[in-house]
């Protein structure tokens, strides 16, 4: 019995909203003239119309989503599939998105670091600046002293 509630059909809406909906889908839709480019002669003026906008199934050019004998737009190489993506998210949300990605790399790094041990030993400390002279070296090549660390 459960089942069948789940599959019932919602409400219909009162008279007066599916009237409004009627009269919405009835009204025609402002048609704006594009101002003629004389450049283009009488080839026709194509709305500017991303393919990535498209259906991605049912062209007979399957990777440029165009059919067989349609005219091609006058900015083809501009609207093509290979031109930068048709963005689709609002700059706020794509900030949004940006910032939660630097947070996440930012609090990862700060873990690691955090739960990163302390070295076990000290770190070496060579006598006579670094023993140069016993492992054959050059004065130039000498670590620095622990007195010229204190005056610097």
């Amino acid at each position: 019995m459960n089942r069948l509630r789940a599959l019932r059909l919602a409400p219909l809406p009162a008279r007066s909203a599916r009237l409004v909906a009627a009269r919405s889908y009835a009204t025609p839709v402002e048609f704006k003239q594009i101002p003629h480019d004389t450049q283009l002669g009488d080839y026709p003026q194509l709305p500017a119309e991303s393919p990535q906008r498209r259906p991605a199934k049912g062209w007979w050019d399957i990777q440029d989503r165009r059919n067989f004998g349609e005219t091609v737009h006058e900015q083809a190489e501009a609207l093509s599939m290979w031109s930068p993506d048709v963005s689709t998210i609002s700059r706020s949300n794509a900030a949004f998105q940006i910032g939660v990605a630097i947070l996440g790399f930012v609090a990862f790094g700060l873990t690691v670091r955090a739960i990163t041990p302390d070295r076990p030993a000290v770190p070496r400390s060579y006598p006579r600046d670094g023993l140069v002279e016993e492992l054959g070296g050059l004065d130039e090549n000498k670590a620095i002293s622990d007195s010229e660390q204190s005056e610097e």
